[in-house]
Protein backbone atom coordinates (compact mmCIF):
# COMPACT_ATOMS: atom_id res chain seq x y z
CA UNK A 1 0.00 0.00 0.00
CA UNK A 2 1.03 3.58 -0.60
CA UNK A 3 0.22 5.64 2.45
CA UNK A 4 0.22 9.40 1.95
CA UNK A 5 0.17 11.73 4.96
CA UNK A 6 -0.81 15.36 4.34
CA UNK A 7 -0.65 18.08 6.97
CA UNK A 8 -3.44 20.64 6.75
CA UNK A 9 -2.61 23.93 5.03
CA UNK A 10 -2.19 27.33 6.72
CA UNK A 11 -5.07 28.01 9.10
CA UNK A 12 -6.33 31.08 10.93
CA UNK A 13 -4.36 31.97 14.05
CA UNK A 14 -5.56 30.58 17.35
CA UNK A 15 -7.92 33.13 18.87
CA UNK A 16 -10.11 32.02 21.78
CA UNK A 17 -12.47 34.95 21.18
CA UNK A 18 -12.93 34.33 17.46
CA UNK A 19 -12.59 30.53 17.60
CA UNK A 20 -13.50 29.32 21.10
CA UNK A 21 -13.58 25.83 19.60
CA UNK A 22 -10.21 25.12 17.96
CA UNK A 23 -11.91 22.56 15.72
CA UNK A 24 -13.61 25.45 13.89
CA UNK A 25 -10.48 27.32 12.76
CA UNK A 26 -10.61 27.52 8.94
CA UNK A 27 -7.88 27.70 6.34
CA UNK A 28 -6.75 31.20 5.45
CA UNK A 29 -7.10 32.43 1.87
CA UNK A 30 -3.32 31.96 1.50
CA UNK A 31 -3.61 28.44 2.93
CA UNK A 32 -6.33 27.50 0.43
CA UNK A 33 -4.31 28.97 -2.45
CA UNK A 34 -1.16 27.09 -1.40
CA UNK A 35 -3.09 23.84 -0.99
CA UNK A 36 -4.53 24.17 -4.48
CA UNK A 37 -0.97 24.52 -5.84
CA UNK A 38 0.17 21.49 -3.82
CA UNK A 39 -2.78 19.36 -4.92
CA UNK A 40 -2.32 20.39 -8.56
CA UNK A 41 1.36 19.41 -8.32
CA UNK A 42 0.38 16.03 -6.84
CA UNK A 43 -2.06 15.52 -9.72
CA UNK A 44 0.67 16.43 -12.23
CA UNK A 45 2.96 13.89 -10.54
CA UNK A 46 0.33 11.25 -11.30
CA UNK A 47 -0.51 10.63 -7.64
CA UNK A 48 -3.41 8.17 -7.42
CA UNK A 49 -5.52 7.94 -4.28
CA UNK A 50 -8.34 5.46 -3.65
CA UNK A 51 -9.60 7.01 -0.42
CA UNK A 52 -8.99 10.09 1.73
CA UNK A 53 -9.41 9.93 5.51
CA UNK A 54 -9.39 13.29 7.26
CA UNK A 55 -9.51 14.79 10.70
CA UNK A 56 -12.95 16.27 11.31
CA UNK A 57 -11.39 19.64 12.28
CA UNK A 58 -12.40 22.32 9.76
CA UNK A 59 -8.89 23.19 8.55
CA UNK A 60 -8.12 19.52 7.82
CA UNK A 61 -11.53 18.97 6.17
CA UNK A 62 -10.96 21.97 3.91
CA UNK A 63 -7.47 20.71 3.02
CA UNK A 64 -8.86 17.24 2.28
CA UNK A 65 -11.67 18.68 0.16
CA UNK A 66 -9.20 20.63 -1.99
CA UNK A 67 -7.10 17.48 -2.43
CA UNK A 68 -10.20 15.42 -3.27
CA UNK A 69 -11.30 17.83 -5.99
CA UNK A 70 -7.84 18.32 -7.51
CA UNK A 71 -7.16 14.57 -7.49
CA UNK A 72 -10.52 13.91 -9.17
CA UNK A 73 -12.12 11.77 -6.47
CA UNK A 74 -15.85 11.44 -5.89
CA UNK A 75 -17.28 12.99 -2.71
CA UNK A 76 -17.87 9.61 -1.09
CA UNK A 77 -14.12 8.87 -1.31
CA UNK A 78 -13.50 11.43 1.48
CA UNK A 79 -14.34 10.31 5.01
CA UNK A 80 -13.93 12.17 8.30
CA UNK A 81 -12.65 10.08 11.20
CA UNK A 82 -12.06 11.06 14.81
CA UNK A 83 -8.86 8.99 14.95
CA UNK A 84 -7.18 11.76 12.89
CA UNK A 85 -8.21 14.58 15.24
CA UNK A 86 -5.32 16.17 17.16
CA UNK A 87 -3.68 14.31 20.04
CA UNK A 88 -5.08 10.88 19.19
CA UNK A 89 -3.24 7.62 19.67
CA UNK A 90 -1.55 6.47 16.44
CA UNK A 91 -2.23 2.85 17.37
CA UNK A 92 -5.96 3.55 17.39
CA UNK A 93 -5.70 5.11 13.93
CA UNK A 94 -3.76 2.14 12.57
CA UNK A 95 -6.27 -0.30 14.06
CA UNK A 96 -9.18 1.58 12.47
CA UNK A 97 -7.50 1.59 9.07
CA UNK A 98 -6.77 -2.14 9.34
CA UNK A 99 -10.36 -2.93 10.31
CA UNK A 100 -12.26 -0.69 7.89
CA UNK A 101 -10.25 0.50 4.91
CA UNK A 102 -8.67 -1.93 2.46
CA UNK A 103 -7.20 0.17 -0.37
CA UNK A 104 -3.98 0.36 -2.34
CA UNK A 105 -3.49 4.14 -2.05
CA UNK A 106 -4.65 5.92 1.10
CA UNK A 107 -4.33 9.63 1.90
CA UNK A 108 -4.52 10.74 5.54
CA UNK A 109 -5.09 14.43 6.30
CA UNK A 110 -4.31 15.61 9.80
CA UNK A 111 -2.26 17.66 12.21
CA UNK A 112 1.19 18.02 13.73
CA UNK A 113 2.84 16.56 15.66
CA UNK A 114 0.52 13.59 15.15
CA UNK A 115 1.44 12.95 11.51
CA UNK A 116 5.19 13.16 12.16
CA UNK A 117 4.77 10.81 15.11
CA UNK A 118 2.87 8.38 12.91
CA UNK A 119 5.56 8.50 10.22
CA UNK A 120 8.22 7.89 12.86
CA UNK A 121 6.27 4.99 14.36
CA UNK A 122 5.75 3.30 11.00
CA UNK A 123 9.40 3.79 9.96
CA UNK A 124 11.15 2.89 13.22
CA UNK A 125 8.72 1.38 15.68
CA UNK A 126 8.67 4.44 17.97
CA UNK A 127 7.88 8.14 17.74
CA UNK A 128 11.36 9.55 18.36
CA UNK A 129 12.57 10.26 14.80
CA UNK A 130 12.54 14.07 14.46
CA UNK A 131 10.45 14.52 11.31
CA UNK A 132 9.10 17.93 10.32
CA UNK A 133 6.01 18.24 8.17
CA UNK A 134 5.29 21.83 7.21
CA UNK A 135 1.75 23.02 6.60
CA UNK A 136 0.51 21.43 3.35
CA UNK A 137 3.53 19.10 3.41
CA UNK A 138 3.03 15.54 2.24
CA UNK A 139 4.84 12.28 2.86
CA UNK A 140 4.64 8.97 0.98
CA UNK A 141 5.28 5.66 2.70
CA UNK A 142 5.33 2.16 1.22
CA UNK A 143 3.67 -0.31 3.53
CA UNK A 144 3.61 -4.08 3.05
CA UNK A 145 1.31 -4.76 6.00
CA UNK A 146 0.13 -1.86 8.16
CA UNK A 147 0.81 -2.35 11.87
CA UNK A 148 1.34 0.06 14.77
CA UNK A 149 5.10 -0.35 14.60
CA UNK A 150 7.96 -0.61 12.13
CA UNK A 151 6.30 -1.57 8.85
CA UNK A 152 7.00 1.16 6.28
CA UNK A 153 9.65 2.57 4.02
CA UNK A 154 9.96 6.26 3.23
CA UNK A 155 9.39 6.99 -0.46
CA UNK A 156 9.46 10.80 -0.18
CA UNK A 157 8.63 13.84 1.94
CA UNK A 158 7.86 17.15 0.25
CA UNK A 159 7.23 20.41 2.01
CA UNK A 160 5.70 23.37 0.13
CA UNK A 161 8.35 25.52 -1.46
CA UNK A 162 10.58 22.57 -2.32
CA UNK A 163 8.76 21.98 -5.60
CA UNK A 164 9.11 25.65 -6.56
CA UNK A 165 12.83 25.49 -5.79
CA UNK A 166 13.21 22.35 -7.93
CA UNK A 167 11.33 23.99 -10.81
CA UNK A 168 13.67 26.99 -10.67
CA UNK A 169 16.75 24.73 -10.76
CA UNK A 170 15.57 22.91 -13.88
Amino acid sequence: MKLYLLRHAIAAERDPDKYPDDALRPLTAAGSKKMIKVADALDQMGLKVDLILSSPFLRARQTAEIARKRLHLRKERLLLIDALAPSRDPGTLVAEIQAKYVVDNLLLVGHEPDLSNLVSLLLSGDTTIPITMKKAGICCLSVEELVAGKCAGLEWLINPGQRDALDEMM
